[in-house]
């Protein structure tokens, strides 16, 4: 699918192409490619004499590969963004830039959050967009905004974990439930800081090859520095994921003790009315005396219960049960 903007007093209007004449026919300071076909990669080519990269090359990690400029003198960028959906798990995707011809080219596999945002503000702040460039910033400030409302939402989803783990009762259904949405709240913060990692990394880019303006130079140090307050809360984040996962842990460990303490209780519990069982059967063969005694049954059941409780009342006492 291509989308094709052109700049409307300061507003990103949507150009609708369903040929390669409605693209020949615009003058598009943004052109947005999710998935394009041979037919869309083939009009780009043929028009703007920009030759889109595949797949392949989109996801290649190499720095030589990430930030270069070609032959042509277009410059060739590629940068991770961030889809925190509730429907899906988070993932990032990598997005390949292309400046030419006073156009930015954008190509990625599925449509973006960051993108939406971006389209959706640009038609509501006249003035806010002045040319390319400017579409490309807005793009890297929205990316690390909605990373910082990705962070609010694990804030969030930990004070939930954290009520939970330290609640009275902890049980072990309880600490798998906790250990999953730790675990999910974990990934998402790492991809997080790598996002972020990658949007500096471009950013920084862009401002070492003089090509921005003042006010696009100024908002490129507003973007760095919005990223490295970030930073501090994806650390603190980091050690609170670390510490709930040693809670629970920890919790699940009492756990499986006190089973085993109960097992242990259980069995030296019933130790003594067997052996007085035993004792009965290999020492009194023929007779059973407790049959002469008025109160020889009542003895020997208070005997065997006794015997039974004795071991509770100790390990009680000692604070092993509670």
């Amino acid at each position: 699918m291509i989308n094709v903007f052109v700049l409307h007093n300061g507003r990103l209007s949507q150009i609708n192409v369903e040929n390669r004449e409605d693209l020949e026919n615009t003058l598009p300071i943004w052109v947005d490619l999710t998935d394009p076909n041979e037919d869309e990669r083939e009009w780009v080519k043929s028009i703007y004499g920009v030759t889109l990269p595949g797949e392949d090359e989109v996801k290649d990690i190499e720095a030589s590969a990430r930030y270069y400029e070609a032959d042509s003198g277009d410059l060739h960028l590629r940068t991770d963004f961030l889809i925190d959906d509730d429907d899906q798990p988070a993932s990032t995707v990598t997005v390949a830039f292309i400046l030419a011809r006073d156009i930015l080219f954008s190509v990625h596999a599925v449509d973006l959050p960051v993108f939406r945002l971006v389209r959706m503000r640009a038609r509501s702040r006249p003035g806010s967009i002045a040319d390319y460039k400017d579409v490309l910033m807005d793009l890297y400030a929205t990316d690390a905004e909605y990373s910082a409302d990705a962070l609010e939402g694990i804030y969030q989803n930990l004070e939930d974990v954290s009520r939970a783990v330290l609640q009275k009762n902890f049980s072990d259904q309880d600490a798998a439930l906790a250990l999953n949405a730790i675990a999910q709240e974990e990934d998402l913060n790492g991809r997080i800081r790598r996002n972020m990692m990658d949007t500096r990394r471009a950013v920084s880019f862009l401002m070492r090859g003089r090509l921005l303006n003042s006010e696009q130079f100024e908002e490129a140090r507003q973007i760095l520095r919005d990223i490295e307050s970030l930073d501090g809360h994806t650390s603190f984040l980091f050690d609170k994921i670390n510490f709930l996962m040693d809670a629970t842990v920890g919790f699940i460990n009492i756990n499986q003790n006190k089973i085993i303490k109960i097992f242990s209780v259980a069995s030296v519990a019933f130790l003594p009315p067997t052996l007085i069982a035993s004792i009965y059967g290999m020492n009194f063969h023929g007779w059973f005396p407790e049959l002469d005694w008025t109160f020889g049954y009542p003895f020997a059941l208070a005997l065997m219960l006794a015997s039974a409780i004795t071991p509770f009342w100790y390990f009680r006492q000692r604070g092993w049960l509670k």
